[in-house]
């Protein structure tokens, strides 16, 4: 038995980084954290209202652009696997927020005037109202 509790046999030591190496690192780390602001950004002020939609597109668009950088060099580089997990996690949701804006840009009108109605909605009868309408003068294939 092991004497020493935790240890369970030779560790592997990994030789010391170079300059170049941690230069390279604190890079692909810095690219990761804005990836990660800008795909939670766009998310984020997706849910302010039609009148941010340039904002979550923009923001979506940086971060798309961002996400296939930082993919590319983590491949390349043989990043760790918790910056590719999250870099295609992080794709993945930016795909869906392409979805999301795309279909309100195509529904803007609708969509502005139901979270108008809903900013005016005080009672649970009024917000069903508002819903209701909202399905009725969306298109056919939609709803």
């Amino acid at each position: 038995m092991n004497s020493e509790p935790g240890r369970s046999g030779p560790q592997r030591v990994k030789p010391p980084l170079s300059d170049a190496a941690r230069a390279s690192l604190a890079t692909t780390h810095t690219l990761f954290r804005m990836f990660v602001v800008t795909v939670l950004g766009s998310f984020f002020v997706y849910q302010l209202g039609v009148g941010y939609l340039w904002l979550a597109t923009v923001l979506t668009a940086a971060a798309l652009v961002l996400g296939v950088v930082l993919l590319v060099r983590a491949v390349r580089l043989k990043e760790s696997r918790l910056i590719l997990f999250g870099t295609i996690s992080g794709l993945v949701v930016a795909a869906v927020m392409v979805l999301l804006i795309v279909t309100t840009m195509v529904l803007f009108d609708q969509v502005r005037e139901y979270q108008a109605c809903m900013g005016r909605a005080l009672t649970d009868r009024a917000t069903h109202e508002c819903m209701v309408q909202f399905q009725q003068v969306l298109p056919t294939g939609v709803r």
